[in-house]
């Protein structure tokens, strides 16, 4: 249950960003709206990954301090996405080129990498994890789009601060484990 958790927490930026340009472009084709989804998706489900494997080398260093990483690292990017919900400005083209997707999608997916690495202090399963993560931003997304034209740019922000929260409870709670065991 915490992996969907964190899969949608990690999911809101690209979330935002499809809610948005489905408010923004009401004429945003169906195609357009799966190769968005699927490229966010495909970058959260990689990123994720890529930290796994950065964190196992250098887990043996610092497996000692682990959790105390894993909480500042999900608490700074909990604050940072509640900062940004406040300063979102997504500029939509319906000529969404694959340059412009794939940049987005990387940028929304920074998190992902940096969550990656607290998955290495962790005993988790990678691979499910990445697929899981992957099909949560997609669904989501693709959901997101639609809901984008008939809500309209108010959510866009409140996802964001949803995916803060998400990623600071998540981060309390594994301090609090660490602490009490």
């Amino acid at each position: 249950m915490e992996l969907i958790f964190l899969s949608i927490a990690l999911a809101m930026d690209s979330v935002a960003i499809s809610m948005a340009n489905g408010a923004r472009c009401m004429n945003i084709k169906a195609l357009q709206i799966f190769k968005m989804s699927f490229l966010f998706g495909i970058f959260q489900a990689f990123m994720p990954v890529i930290g796994y494997f950065l964190g196992l080398a250098f887990v043996g260093f610092i497996s000692y301090i682990d959790h105390y990483v894993a909480f500042a690292i999900l608490l700074f990017l909990g604050i940072k996405m509640i900062k940004e919900s406040r300063q979102i400005s997504v500029h939509c083209s319906l000529n969404l080129s694959l340059r412009m997707l794939m940049l987005g999608a990387f940028a929304t997916s920074l998190d992902a990498l940096a969550v990656g690495i607290t998955f290495s202090f962790e005993e988790i399963n990678i691979a499910i994890a990445a697929f899981v993560i992957g099909l949560v931003c997609f669904v989501l997304c693709v959901i997101a789009s639609y809901m984008g034209r008939v809500l309209g740019e108010m959510l866009e922000s409140k996802a964001l601060v949803l995916g803060g929260v998400i990623l600071i409870l998540i981060g309390c709670k594994i301090i609090i484990t660490h602490l009490i065991n």
